[in-house]
């Protein structure tokens, strides 16, 4: 069967989306102590950001944050929340939000951290603008978030998870820092795109019909 024959019934192992909509292998990485980097004093290069804590942002300026940084990977899921909804979780007291400013105070970046399980760490959304990236920046930013998380009392476990929209180095990055893959799912929702959530970022993902 040629795959493209969409009338005639598919292969094993192939699975028919409904229009509209896409699908991603997401994979579930952790790690149950800090890792051997994070306990060396080694003195860090200058970087010319800084972490900025946002204490009760508001949703506006948290969402086009938000856009800036995962636009291009089709984020979305904060895109879709209702001003309470959203102000529910990034207001929440277990929450820590921070902007990634440059030295002119431009926002470039994003960590998120959830503790609101309890003994666990979620980063919850990490990444750069794409102006930012490509400079070794990854590795500082994940270097502090791995200090904030694993500096609260009790937390004997800091995750995070990737899919395959996200950008190529984004696995190998998260392994490189000392997270070890736990799972691995399929996730299918509707394109943002096509919900009116965003526009026509992410052009390396087609948006079909």
């Amino acid at each position: 069967m040629a795959i493209a024959d969409v009338a005639a019934p598919l292969g094993q192992g192939f699975h028919a989306l409904a229009p509209g909509d896409l699908a991603a292998v997401v994979t579930a990485l952790d790690m149950r102590e800090p890792p051997a980097s994070l306990k060396r004093l080694v003195p860090e290069a200058d970087v010319p950001l800084q972490l900025v804590r946002w204490k009760a942002a508001d949703p506006a300026k948290y969402r086009l944050l938000y856009r800036r940084v995962g636009a291009k990977w089709l984020w979305w899921s904060r895109l879709a929340l209702e001003d309470a909804a959203l102000a529910a979780i990034i207001h929440d007291p277990q929450v820590e939000l921070y902007a990634v400013a440059d030295r002119a105070g431009v926002e470039v970046g994003m960590l998120e951290l959830d503790f609101r399980k309890a003994g666990e760490a979620e980063i919850a959304f990490f990444g750069l603008t794409p102006g930012a990236t490509g400079k070794g920046f990854g590795k500082w930013l994940m270097r502090r978030a791995l200090q904030k998380a694993w500096s609260h009392e009790g937390v004997g476990r800091v995750w995070v998870h990737t899919c395959t929209l996200d950008g190529p180095s984004a696995l190998p990055f998260y392994m490189g820092q000392g997270f070890v893959p736990y799972a691995r799912f399929v996730e299918v929702f509707p394109d943002p795109r096509g919900l009116g959530l965003l526009g026509d970022e992410a052009p390396q993902v087609p948006v079909l019909g």
